[in-house]
């Protein structure tokens, strides 16, 4: 690499970094200045409000990736066009596509980077992020605790009218085996309880129904103790599940929720999907950003940082958008979360061409 590439880079880098840098501290004084008050009012440990901003620090860099990086970008690259520094470099015989070259290294490094903390690091921050929220803050209901209905395997299928996560507790409890179509047993109880101590289940007003080839056979009993395949938190896992865990437990995680019917599935797709879309934006919002700020203008790098700011939150408008709809309707997810990259790849294109002559 020449001494002019090194020089981008570390600007790239360096503005981009310090820039989260910069970000990251107002993000946590406005949500301290949100919340102190149900902080106070709930006295939260010390430990876990510290706990807390360590992974909302984490949530809120990779939440806001594409506004830090395309604003970066667009800051120092308006520095270098107003200083005719890229006027010198292109004047000395080297090509736009040559100038570009080490914003894409830059690019390549942010990508990998983002990608191993979506796969990795992201998750468990998450876990925690969400778990602070809904244990101290919010207090809302997490979890399908309403007419819950699961595939469990290829032939059970259980159902639960009422489930409070809290105690544990369901109502309305039924289990259905199958040979094929034809009903093989069938387990129903009043309320259903799990054991933490033992991982079992106390059903009271237990019946069990198995069908003979000529009379069924009738089982009762007011309070009886059985194990089961499943444990409460695959039961009824919590809206943020997804996001909380690694690609290949998320991988696992879908199979088993489409085999059980899920109505969350493409909710779970977005999260998979928009670990590899996030790494690709970098590139594509590179390419937007110095197209658009290696030129100097009449209003100089306010007038730069103004359009930045306008295709950056547009690009996160179209990808809230976009990922909301598909989680809600019947929209592919894939489409859902790579429409924006496609739309603004287009565009960076069109931008690349035109900053080009």
């Amino acid at each position: 690499m020449k001494i002019i590439d090194w020089y981008i880079l570390k600007r790239y880098l360096g503005t981009f970094f310090v820039m989260i840098l910069l970000f990251i501290p107002i993000g946590i004084a406005v949500d301290v200045a949100d919340r102190i008050n149900k902080i106070l009012e709930n006295n939260i440990p010390l430990v876990d409000v510290l706990e807390y901003y360590g992974n909302f620090t984490i949530y809120f860099a990779n939440m806001l990736f594409p506004i830090f990086l395309f604003i970066s970008i667009i800051w120092f690259t308006s520095k270098l066009a107003s200083n005719t520094e890229i006027v010198a470099i292109l004047s000395s015989g080297i090509s736009y596509m040559r100038f570009l070259r080490p914003y894409i290294i830059g690019a390549t490094f942010i990508s990998i980077f983002a990608l191993l903390m979506g796969f990795f690091i992201v998750p468990k921050a998450s876990l925690g992020y969400n778990d602070f929220r809904y244990k101290y803050l919010k207090r809302k209901e997490i979890r399908e605790t309403q007419n819950v209905f699961k595939q469990l395997n290829k032939n059970e299928f259980i159902f639960v009218s009422n489930f409070s996560y809290s105690s544990k507790t369901g109502y309305n409890f039924t289990l259905e085996k199958f040979n094929g179509l034809n009903l093989v047993s069938k387990i129903e109880a009043g309320r259903i309880v799990y054991n933490d101590s033992t991982k079992d289940y106390t059903l009271y007003n237990y019946q069990k129904r198995t069908v003979g080839k000529q009379d069924d056979q009738i089982e009762k009993e007011s309070e009886k103790r059985m194990k089961f395949s499943f444990e409460v938190d695959d039961l009824t896992p919590a809206i943020y599940a997804a996001e909380t865990m690694t690609l290949s437990q998320l991988n696992q995680f879908i199979e088993k929720e489409k085999m059980r019917g899920s109505s969350n599935i493409n909710a779970y797709m977005v999260v998979k999907y928009k670990k590899y879309s996030v790494p690709v934006s970098a590139f594509i919002l590179t390419i937007i950003a110095v197209a658009v700020s290696s030129m100097k203008r009449r209003g100089g790098m306010g007038v730069n940082l103004a359009m930045g700011i306008g295709l950056a939150f547009t690009y996160i408008f179209f990808d809230k958008i976009f990922g909301t709809l598909a989680e809600a309707s019947s929209i592919n997810p894939l489409f859902a979360v790579w429409f924006p990259n496609v739309i603004f790849g287009i565009l960076a294109v069109y931008l690349l061409n035109n900053a080009k002559r």
